[in-house]
Protein backbone atom coordinates (compact mmCIF):
# COMPACT_ATOMS: atom_id res chain seq x y z
CA UNK A 1 0.00 0.00 0.00
CA UNK A 2 1.10 3.55 -0.73
CA UNK A 3 0.48 6.04 2.10
CA UNK A 4 1.07 9.49 0.64
CA UNK A 5 -0.87 11.80 2.97
CA UNK A 6 -2.11 11.96 6.52
CA UNK A 7 -5.68 11.12 5.46
CA UNK A 8 -4.63 8.00 3.56
CA UNK A 9 -2.46 7.03 6.53
CA UNK A 10 -5.47 7.27 8.86
CA UNK A 11 -7.56 5.28 6.41
CA UNK A 12 -4.88 2.59 6.15
CA UNK A 13 -4.65 2.46 9.96
CA UNK A 14 -8.41 1.98 10.28
CA UNK A 15 -8.39 -0.88 7.76
CA UNK A 16 -5.44 -2.48 9.55
CA UNK A 17 -7.22 -2.21 12.92
CA UNK A 18 -10.37 -3.77 11.44
CA UNK A 19 -8.30 -6.62 10.00
CA UNK A 20 -6.69 -7.20 13.39
CA UNK A 21 -10.09 -7.21 15.10
CA UNK A 22 -11.52 -9.77 12.71
CA UNK A 23 -8.42 -11.90 13.26
CA UNK A 24 -9.01 -11.76 17.01
CA UNK A 25 -12.57 -13.00 16.50
CA UNK A 26 -11.57 -15.92 14.26
CA UNK A 27 -8.80 -16.99 16.64
CA UNK A 28 -11.25 -16.91 19.55
CA UNK A 29 -13.71 -19.05 17.60
CA UNK A 30 -11.00 -21.57 16.79
CA UNK A 31 -9.61 -21.71 20.32
CA UNK A 32 -13.06 -22.35 21.81
CA UNK A 33 -14.08 -24.97 19.26
CA UNK A 34 -16.87 -22.84 17.80
CA UNK A 35 -15.31 -22.28 14.37
CA UNK A 36 -16.71 -25.54 12.97
CA UNK A 37 -20.23 -24.29 13.63
CA UNK A 38 -19.74 -20.69 12.53
CA UNK A 39 -20.25 -18.84 9.25
CA UNK A 40 -18.68 -15.43 8.75
CA UNK A 41 -19.81 -13.19 5.90
CA UNK A 42 -17.84 -10.10 4.94
CA UNK A 43 -19.79 -7.80 2.63
CA UNK A 44 -20.39 -4.15 1.74
CA UNK A 45 -23.37 -1.88 1.24
CA UNK A 46 -22.06 -0.03 -1.83
CA UNK A 47 -19.02 0.65 -3.96
CA UNK A 48 -16.17 2.91 -2.96
CA UNK A 49 -16.55 6.69 -2.78
CA UNK A 50 -14.74 8.22 -5.76
CA UNK A 51 -16.06 11.78 -5.98
CA UNK A 52 -17.10 14.59 -3.67
CA UNK A 53 -14.27 13.79 -1.26
CA UNK A 54 -11.12 15.60 -0.26
CA UNK A 55 -8.95 12.81 -1.57
CA UNK A 56 -9.87 9.72 -3.56
CA UNK A 57 -8.87 6.64 -1.56
CA UNK A 58 -11.14 4.17 -3.37
CA UNK A 59 -11.35 2.66 -6.82
CA UNK A 60 -14.02 0.44 -8.36
CA UNK A 61 -12.13 0.19 -11.64
CA UNK A 62 -12.77 -1.26 -14.20
CA UNK A 63 -16.38 -0.87 -13.11
CA UNK A 64 -18.05 2.46 -13.71
CA UNK A 65 -19.05 4.97 -11.04
CA UNK A 66 -19.06 4.46 -7.28
CA UNK A 67 -21.06 5.13 -4.16
CA UNK A 68 -24.43 6.81 -4.92
CA UNK A 69 -24.39 5.67 -8.56
CA UNK A 70 -26.55 3.00 -10.21
CA UNK A 71 -23.57 1.81 -12.25
CA UNK A 72 -21.71 -1.38 -11.34
CA UNK A 73 -19.06 0.55 -9.40
CA UNK A 74 -21.81 1.68 -7.04
CA UNK A 75 -23.85 -1.51 -6.67
CA UNK A 76 -21.48 -4.44 -7.33
CA UNK A 77 -19.43 -5.24 -4.24
CA UNK A 78 -17.09 -8.06 -3.26
CA UNK A 79 -18.02 -10.46 -0.48
CA UNK A 80 -16.58 -13.57 1.05
CA UNK A 81 -18.10 -16.36 3.12
CA UNK A 82 -15.95 -18.22 5.66
CA UNK A 83 -17.30 -21.58 6.82
CA UNK A 84 -14.48 -24.11 7.32
CA UNK A 85 -16.67 -27.20 7.62
CA UNK A 86 -19.29 -26.21 5.05
CA UNK A 87 -17.38 -24.71 2.12
CA UNK A 88 -14.38 -25.48 -0.03
CA UNK A 89 -12.41 -22.57 -1.52
CA UNK A 90 -14.14 -21.31 -4.66
CA UNK A 91 -15.06 -18.18 -6.59
CA UNK A 92 -18.69 -17.34 -7.25
CA UNK A 93 -20.23 -14.72 -9.53
CA UNK A 94 -23.89 -15.57 -8.93
CA UNK A 95 -26.45 -12.77 -8.93
CA UNK A 96 -27.02 -12.23 -5.19
CA UNK A 97 -28.75 -9.27 -3.56
CA UNK A 98 -28.19 -8.00 -0.03
CA UNK A 99 -31.74 -9.03 0.93
CA UNK A 100 -30.82 -12.65 0.17
CA UNK A 101 -28.61 -12.95 3.25
CA UNK A 102 -31.53 -13.19 5.71
CA UNK A 103 -33.32 -16.17 4.10
CA UNK A 104 -29.93 -17.78 3.39
CA UNK A 105 -28.89 -17.54 7.05
CA UNK A 106 -32.33 -18.72 8.13
CA UNK A 107 -32.04 -21.77 5.91
CA UNK A 108 -28.63 -22.61 7.34
CA UNK A 109 -29.92 -22.29 10.91
CA UNK A 110 -32.80 -24.62 10.06
CA UNK A 111 -30.33 -27.40 9.30
CA UNK A 112 -29.66 -28.00 12.99
CA UNK A 113 -31.64 -31.24 13.05
CA UNK A 114 -35.03 -29.66 12.43
CA UNK A 115 -35.41 -29.32 8.66
CA UNK A 116 -33.87 -30.87 5.59
CA UNK A 117 -31.34 -28.75 3.69
CA UNK A 118 -32.86 -25.88 1.71
CA UNK A 119 -36.34 -26.56 3.09
CA UNK A 120 -38.62 -23.63 2.16
CA UNK A 121 -38.85 -21.04 4.90
CA UNK A 122 -42.31 -20.83 6.43
CA UNK A 123 -42.74 -17.16 7.18
CA UNK A 124 -44.17 -13.98 5.74
CA UNK A 125 -43.05 -13.02 2.28
CA UNK A 126 -39.45 -11.80 2.15
CA UNK A 127 -37.70 -9.71 -0.47
CA UNK A 128 -34.73 -12.05 -0.51
CA UNK A 129 -34.29 -15.66 -1.59
CA UNK A 130 -32.25 -18.54 -0.18
CA UNK A 131 -28.90 -18.61 -1.99
CA UNK A 132 -27.09 -21.29 0.02
CA UNK A 133 -26.90 -23.78 -2.86
CA UNK A 134 -25.54 -21.07 -5.16
CA UNK A 135 -22.84 -20.31 -2.57
CA UNK A 136 -22.01 -23.82 -1.36
CA UNK A 137 -22.45 -25.80 -4.58
CA UNK A 138 -21.70 -23.04 -7.11
CA UNK A 139 -25.12 -23.54 -8.66
CA UNK A 140 -27.01 -20.83 -10.57
CA UNK A 141 -28.55 -18.04 -8.51
CA UNK A 142 -32.12 -18.38 -7.30
CA UNK A 143 -32.93 -14.90 -8.57
CA UNK A 144 -33.01 -13.33 -12.02
CA UNK A 145 -34.09 -9.81 -11.10
CA UNK A 146 -33.75 -7.09 -8.50
CA UNK A 147 -34.71 -3.46 -8.25
CA UNK A 148 -31.62 -1.30 -7.80
CA UNK A 149 -33.31 1.93 -6.76
CA UNK A 150 -36.16 4.37 -7.35
CA UNK A 151 -35.40 7.82 -5.98
CA UNK A 152 -37.37 10.96 -6.73
CA UNK A 153 -35.21 13.39 -4.75
CA UNK A 154 -31.70 14.71 -5.42
CA UNK A 155 -28.80 13.32 -3.42
CA UNK A 156 -25.84 15.40 -2.31
CA UNK A 157 -22.94 14.63 -4.63
CA UNK A 158 -25.22 12.22 -6.50
CA UNK A 159 -28.09 12.27 -8.95
CA UNK A 160 -29.95 15.57 -9.41
CA UNK A 161 -32.97 14.26 -11.33
CA UNK A 162 -35.42 11.45 -10.49
CA UNK A 163 -33.80 8.16 -11.34
CA UNK A 164 -34.48 4.42 -11.27
CA UNK A 165 -32.58 1.27 -12.10
CA UNK A 166 -33.35 -2.43 -12.43
CA UNK A 167 -31.35 -5.58 -13.19
CA UNK A 168 -32.93 -8.52 -15.03
CA UNK A 169 -30.73 -11.44 -16.05
CA UNK A 170 -27.85 -9.91 -18.03
CA UNK A 171 -29.64 -6.59 -18.56
CA UNK A 172 -29.56 -3.37 -16.56
CA UNK A 173 -31.88 -0.46 -17.30
CA UNK A 174 -31.27 3.03 -15.91
CA UNK A 175 -33.81 5.83 -16.25
CA UNK A 176 -32.86 9.39 -15.35
CA UNK A 177 -29.26 9.55 -14.28
CA UNK A 178 -26.94 6.68 -13.43
CA UNK A 179 -24.72 9.05 -11.48
CA UNK A 180 -22.74 11.03 -10.61
CA UNK A 181 -20.25 9.57 -10.23
CA UNK A 182 -20.54 8.74 -13.93
CA UNK A 183 -17.06 7.79 -14.99
CA UNK A 184 -14.24 5.30 -14.48
CA UNK A 185 -11.77 6.03 -11.68
CA UNK A 186 -8.50 4.04 -11.66
CA UNK A 187 -6.81 3.66 -8.30
CA UNK A 188 -4.41 6.58 -7.68
CA UNK A 189 -1.44 4.20 -7.56
CA UNK A 190 -2.33 2.71 -10.96
CA UNK A 191 -2.18 5.97 -12.86
CA UNK A 192 -4.34 6.62 -15.90
CA UNK A 193 -6.87 9.34 -16.56
CA UNK A 194 -10.20 9.57 -14.83
CA UNK A 195 -12.96 9.65 -17.41
CA UNK A 196 -15.73 11.90 -16.17
CA UNK A 197 -18.44 10.62 -18.52
CA UNK A 198 -18.96 8.08 -21.23
CA UNK A 199 -19.76 8.83 -24.84
CA UNK A 200 -22.94 6.76 -24.74
CA UNK A 201 -24.78 8.62 -21.99
CA UNK A 202 -28.44 9.37 -22.53
CA UNK A 203 -31.62 9.72 -20.54
CA UNK A 204 -32.33 5.99 -21.01
CA UNK A 205 -29.40 3.62 -20.54
CA UNK A 206 -29.44 -0.12 -21.19
CA UNK A 207 -26.38 -2.31 -20.69
CA UNK A 208 -25.64 -5.99 -21.16
CA UNK A 209 -23.72 -6.53 -17.93
CA UNK A 210 -22.39 -9.96 -18.88
CA UNK A 211 -20.89 -8.71 -22.15
CA UNK A 212 -20.12 -5.17 -20.98
CA UNK A 213 -19.58 -5.14 -17.19
CA UNK A 214 -17.84 -1.75 -17.40
CA UNK A 215 -20.99 -0.23 -18.95
CA UNK A 216 -19.30 1.46 -21.88
CA UNK A 217 -21.95 0.81 -24.56
CA UNK A 218 -25.53 1.99 -24.15
CA UNK A 219 -27.65 -0.36 -26.27
CA UNK A 220 -31.10 1.05 -25.46
CA UNK A 221 -31.80 1.96 -29.09
CA UNK A 222 -30.92 -1.56 -30.23
CA UNK A 223 -33.26 -3.33 -27.78
CA UNK A 224 -36.42 -1.19 -27.40
CA UNK A 225 -38.53 -4.18 -26.33
CA UNK A 226 -36.27 -4.86 -23.34
CA UNK A 227 -36.39 -1.16 -22.42
CA UNK A 228 -40.20 -1.22 -22.48
CA UNK A 229 -40.39 -4.47 -20.50
CA UNK A 230 -38.03 -3.31 -17.76
CA UNK A 231 -39.63 0.14 -17.60
CA UNK A 232 -42.93 -1.60 -16.95
CA UNK A 233 -41.33 -3.61 -14.13
CA UNK A 234 -40.00 -0.41 -12.55
CA UNK A 235 -43.51 1.08 -12.66
CA UNK A 236 -44.90 -2.07 -11.04
CA UNK A 237 -42.35 -1.84 -8.23
CA UNK A 238 -43.05 1.84 -7.75
CA UNK A 239 -46.79 1.18 -7.46
CA UNK A 240 -46.08 -0.77 -4.25
CA UNK A 241 -43.77 1.85 -2.73
CA UNK A 242 -44.58 3.61 0.53
CA UNK A 243 -44.13 7.40 0.88
CA UNK A 244 -40.55 8.55 1.30
CA UNK A 245 -39.59 9.24 4.89
CA UNK A 246 -36.45 11.28 4.31
CA UNK A 247 -35.59 13.64 7.13
CA UNK A 248 -33.94 17.04 6.63
CA UNK A 249 -30.19 17.14 7.02
CA UNK A 250 -29.03 17.91 10.55
CA UNK A 251 -25.43 19.18 10.82
CA UNK A 252 -25.53 18.28 14.53
CA UNK A 253 -25.25 14.62 13.47
CA UNK A 254 -21.80 15.15 11.98
CA UNK A 255 -19.40 12.67 13.67
CA UNK A 256 -16.85 15.48 13.77
CA UNK A 257 -18.92 16.87 16.66
CA UNK A 258 -18.21 13.70 18.68
CA UNK A 259 -14.54 13.07 18.03
CA UNK A 260 -15.51 11.37 14.74
CA UNK A 261 -17.61 8.75 16.46
CA UNK A 262 -20.95 7.67 14.99
CA UNK A 263 -23.47 7.98 17.81
CA UNK A 264 -27.00 9.22 18.68
CA UNK A 265 -27.16 13.00 18.70
CA UNK A 266 -30.83 14.01 19.12
CA UNK A 267 -30.56 14.25 22.91
CA UNK A 268 -27.24 16.10 22.82
CA UNK A 269 -27.21 19.72 24.05
CA UNK A 270 -27.55 22.35 21.36
CA UNK A 271 -28.71 20.15 18.48
CA UNK A 272 -30.83 21.96 15.95
CA UNK A 273 -32.58 20.59 12.87
CA UNK A 274 -32.14 22.29 9.53
CA UNK A 275 -35.53 23.11 8.10
CA UNK A 276 -36.37 21.18 4.95
CA UNK A 277 -36.24 23.34 1.86
CA UNK A 278 -39.01 22.95 -0.72
CA UNK A 279 -37.95 24.23 -4.13
CA UNK A 280 -39.28 23.38 -7.54
CA UNK A 281 -36.32 24.01 -9.81
CA UNK A 282 -33.99 20.96 -9.92
CA UNK A 283 -30.85 23.07 -10.21
CA UNK A 284 -31.85 25.01 -7.08
CA UNK A 285 -32.57 21.80 -5.19
CA UNK A 286 -29.15 20.49 -6.17
CA UNK A 287 -27.56 23.73 -5.02
CA UNK A 288 -29.30 23.63 -1.64
CA UNK A 289 -28.41 19.95 -1.06
CA UNK A 290 -24.84 20.71 -2.00
CA UNK A 291 -24.63 23.60 0.46
CA UNK A 292 -26.15 21.52 3.27
CA UNK A 293 -23.75 18.66 2.59
CA UNK A 294 -20.74 20.97 2.61
CA UNK A 295 -21.86 22.64 5.84
CA UNK A 296 -22.59 19.33 7.57
CA UNK A 297 -19.18 17.94 6.68
CA UNK A 298 -17.26 21.16 7.34
CA UNK A 299 -15.99 21.23 3.77
CA UNK A 300 -15.40 24.01 1.29
CA UNK A 301 -15.71 24.08 -2.51
CA UNK A 302 -12.00 23.47 -2.98
CA UNK A 303 -12.09 20.37 -0.78
CA UNK A 304 -14.23 18.25 -3.10
CA UNK A 305 -14.46 17.09 -6.67
CA UNK A 306 -18.05 18.16 -7.26
CA UNK A 307 -19.67 16.85 -10.43
CA UNK A 308 -22.19 19.13 -12.11
CA UNK A 309 -23.45 16.07 -14.01
CA UNK A 310 -22.18 17.26 -17.36
CA UNK A 311 -23.53 14.15 -19.10
CA UNK A 312 -27.16 15.07 -18.56
CA UNK A 313 -29.20 18.14 -19.42
CA UNK A 314 -31.31 17.97 -16.29
CA UNK A 315 -33.21 21.17 -17.07
CA UNK A 316 -34.50 19.72 -20.32
CA UNK A 317 -35.14 16.19 -19.12
CA UNK A 318 -36.48 16.62 -15.61
CA UNK A 319 -40.06 16.72 -16.90
CA UNK A 320 -39.65 13.64 -19.05
CA UNK A 321 -39.64 11.11 -16.23
CA UNK A 322 -42.86 9.95 -14.63
CA UNK A 323 -43.24 7.11 -12.13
Amino acid sequence: AVVSTQSTGVFAGMVSAMDEGIGNITRALESTGLADNTVIVFSSDNGGNVNCVREVTSSNYPFRGGKRALYEGGVRTPSFVWAPTRLTPAKNNALIHVTDWLPTFWSMASLQGRLEPNHPIKTKSLDGVNQWLAISENLPSNRTEFLINIDMKPVACGHRVPHAGIRWREWKLILGAGGPPNGWYPAPTLGGEQQACGDQDSYIELYNIEQDPSETKNVSLEFPDIVRTLTKRILEYNATAVPMGNKPHDPASNPANFNYTWMPWLDMPGHNFVEEVELEEPEEVGKVFKELWLAGNELFEDDINWSEDVCFDSDERINHVEF
